[in-house]
């Protein structure tokens, strides 16, 4: 210990034996000794309303509960026990995840949560959100989606969220070029017509990426590495934000109308978040203002396209082909999407590889640390980007 630290002992609750030990560790650390008379009251030591940080008298730590899995990341997790008490969530329901709330969690300061994990807890909405302890402050979300996250009760209640922006660009944009090209090429056709015995039998003529116009809905992080991605394959790329990007981030892609986007691109990414904003932007109407014949992908979250709205416009020739990664009521396939081979479908694999998932649940976890050490998180969801 610094020589200048000093040992606070409130005199009128100090035993004879803590008293000693005292004496002695002061001794050994030439550390003054500084007694105080403070009758019936505990000792305090003044931090920032968000710091938490260990009160060496007490040896407190924030208490954090984990819910769902951590598989690459098990070491850094163990590692933060040197700030927290550590507990992995063991409620079987939402039900008893809110008794458990009363009880052995009643005192969480963050979670670390998983997008599986809300088969336990259900959303969390202001329902969920009013059971929690007023020592609750932070959700750190592993995912970049943050959808089954109520943002606006959480702001109220003074909960920040973080969320995993930029780690999953790359894993998602290139299952997003994946399905591009598997869609404009016919491959889902040609593969299942193989699996039949048919030998290039019954698949049409395909086209190429060359020289088409790539529509991106959705220019975040993702939608600008998989402008990358379509340019090496000598796509055109627009887009379509709500605000339209600077220069630097754009990056010469052309900027467009919601509408204009519909009407001019070849093929249709959309990557975008979901929001009650964003429910169902891509539905019947959105689909006739469209080329005959586009493709579409979808590597964002299901519910931002009509789903049934989809299945008709393949069924009219509308739409040529599809890619989709995600599904509005996964892991269910809407019926019409699972038996039409035009459409390739992945069990929503953006960032299923190692290295990403590894990467996302270092950066859960550094943000957990950064809350409790810096009362901030190093990636607040835009929504609340200024409330720290």
């Amino acid at each position: 210990m610094p020589a200048s630290s000093h040992f606070l002992v409130p005199t009128a609750r100090t035993s004879a034996l803590f008293l000693a030990r005292a004496l002695v560790n002061s001794t050994k650390t030439s550390c003054p000794l500084t007694f105080f008379s403070v009758p019936r009251q505990p000792v305090t030591t003044t931090f920032h309303t968000r710091f938490f940080a260990v009160s060496p008298m007490t040896m407190t730590k924030p208490h954090i509960l984990l819910l769902g899995e951590i598989r690459h990341a098990k070491s850094e997790w163990e590692a933060l026990s040197d700030v927290a008490t550590l507990s992995v969530c063991d409620s079987a329901n939402r039900e008893e995840f809110i008794k458990d709330l009363k009880g052995k969690y009643s005192d969480i300061v963050a979670v670390y949560r998983t997008f599986p994990s809300v088969a336990i807890t259900g959303r969390f909405d202001a329902e969920l959100l009013k059971e929690f302890p007023s020592t609750f402050k932070y959700i750190c979300h592993n995912g970049a989606g943050y959808d089954q996250i109520d943002v606006a009760p959480c702001t109220d209640r003074g909960i920040h969220i973080s969320n995993c922006p930029s780690t999953v660009d790359d894993a998602t944009a290139d299952v997003n070029m994946f399905l591009i090209l598997g869609a404009l090429r016919n491959f889902n056709d040609a593969m299942v017509n193989l699996r039949k015995g048919n030998w290039n039998a019954g698949v049409p003529l395909s086209n190429d990426p060359d020289g088409k116009v790539l529509g991106i809905l959705g220019m975040g992080g993702i939608g600008r590495a998989l402008k990358k991605r379509a340019e090496a394959f000598g796509m055109t790329v627009q887009y379509y934000n709500r605000k339209e990007l600077s220069p630097e981030l754009a990056a010469g892609a052309k900027y467009v109308s919601f509408d204009e986007l519909l009407a001019t691109s070849d093929v249709l990414s959309l990557n975008l978040p979901l929001n009650p904003n964003t429910r169902h932007t891509i539905n019947k109407e959105a689909f006739e203002k469209m080329k005959d014949g586009i493709i579409i992908v979808n590597t964002a979250r299901g519910a931002v396209m009509d789903e049934a709205a989809l299945v008709d416009a393949l069924a009219s020739g509308k739409v040529k082909n599809a890619g989709l990664d995600v599904f509005e009521a996964e892991p269910k396939i809407h019926p019409g999407l699972m038996s039409n081979e035009k459409v390739i479908l992945l069990p929503h694999m953006g960032t299923l590889t190692y290295e990403t998932q590894k990467k996302m649940e270092v950066q859960v976890l550094d943000n957990i640390r950064a809350a409790l050490t810096t009362a901030k998180l190093n990636t607040i969801v835009p929504e609340q980007a200024g409330l720290q």
